[in-house]
């Protein structure tokens, strides 16, 4: 077995030890590939990472089509094939026996089907949240994880270089995400590690936008919200740009939000509260008059998933430690003119220093044809 993955298995097996819970079962796909090295999205079908603790057996079951891929991929050998005529939970209680006293469960992760079989195969269990430890535990990334979001970064960033050449005046959001994902896949992608987000023009106030069939004027804002997944791990930028020609007005916001970014960078340490980071980015935009258009949090940790903890929200009191990698993305949006939003991907080190992984430059860039 892999060191790494079963170095992260004794963690899970020592605190199921610890809490009583005899048996472990991880059904999302992002916690069994962080124990295993198998990444798969199994979609309707049954896959879990099955841990007994009782006789310290661990198994992973999986859809009889991802048999191989899993006997190549995974570092825990025992996999157990579910055919799709064949009912998951019967296996399962063939693997673990009639009588399992405390389960442990991922609740925002197991359904509501899943449940219901699992409390008929196990009537007289009881049921543990363990998804609050796995979260905790991923959160701190090691040094092969951090090389890998690097690895995301450096492809993302090669992306938006040679994807900005492309705009144009009369082009749509639609044709230059196309162009995007495409120079993904050109430059080692596995694909999007979220739906590419273009905006231009008074769309750029729209947060989490989708892109259209708005062409770019002359004057436009261009916001391009994006990331690539490469090997199991995520990168996530974002930048602003100005088509053609930018006002003293959107100059203006854009310096803003890129003070904003940086003091909120620049508060990034260990042994303070990560609200801090949102509170020092918050401030600059709160001081300078427009508060009233930043009214999401400014970050979220990073790495397997696009979205993972921590939060970084003004009221989250979790003390920062090395290890942490997340997001820091203030940004004002104005709705029916516009907005900006600067993004970077940052990482807390083993000195408790920051370390700023993503490096495309972050002044005002005005661009198109």
């Amino acid at each position: 077995m892999n060191k790494e993955y079963e170095d992260r298995l004794q963690v899970l097996q020592s605190y199921l030890e610890q809490e009583n819970i005899e048996v472990a079962m991880v059904t999302s796909p992002a916690n069994v590939f962080y124990y295993t090295g198998f990444n798969c999205e199994p979609h309707e079908r049954f896959m879990a990472l099955v841990v007994d603790n009782r006789s310290n057996n661990i198994s992973l079951f999986v859809p009889a089509l991802d048999e191989e891929s899993a006997s190549n991929e995974s570092s825990v050998r025992r996999i157990i094939p579910v055919s799709d005529e064949e009912n998951p939970f019967a296996k399962l209680k063939l693997e673990l026996g009639e009588h399992v006293g405390n389960f442990g469960l991922e609740m925002k992760a197991v359904n509501i089907f899943d449940y219901h079989n699992l409390r008929s195969a196990y009537a007289h269990a009881s049921y543990v949240d363990v998804q609050p430890f796995i979260n905790t535990q991923r959160m701190k990334k090691s040094g092969s994880e951090v090389e890998s979001v690097r690895t995301a970064i450096d492809i993302i960033e090669k992306v938006l270089a040679e994807g900005i050449k492309k705009v144009e005046v009369g082009m749509s959001e639609l044709e230059l995400t196309a162009e995007l994902e495409y120079l993904m896949r050109k430059f080692g992608a596995d694909g999007p590690s979220f739906s590419t987000i273009v905006l231009s023009g008074e769309k750029a106030a729209l947060p989490h936008g989708t892109p259209g069939n708005r062409t770019f004027k002359k004057g436009d804002f261009l916001l391009i919200d994006f990331g690539v997944i490469k090997d199991g791990y995520c990168s996530d930028i974002t930048r602003t740009f100005i088509i053609g020609e930018a006002s003293d007005k959107q100059k203006e916001i854009y310096n803003i939000v890129l003070q904003s970014n940086n003091a909120g960078i620049n508060a990034i340490k260990s042994g303070i509260p990560v609200k801090t980071f949102d509170i020092e980015a918050r401030n600059v935009i709160d001081e300078k008059g427009y508060g009233e258009y930043f009214n999401n949090r400014v970050g979220h940790g990073l790495g397997i998933e696009v979205h993972e903890e921590p939060s970084i929200h003004e009221n989250n009191e979790q003390i920062a430690e090395p290890g942490l990698l997340f997001t820091i993305e203030p940004g004002i949006y104005i709705p029916e003119y516009g907005g900006v939003r600067i993004e970077d991907d940052v990482y807390l080190n083993d000195e408790g220093n920051v370390e700023v992984l993503t490096s495309f430059p972050k002044e005002l860039q005005v661009i198109g044809k």
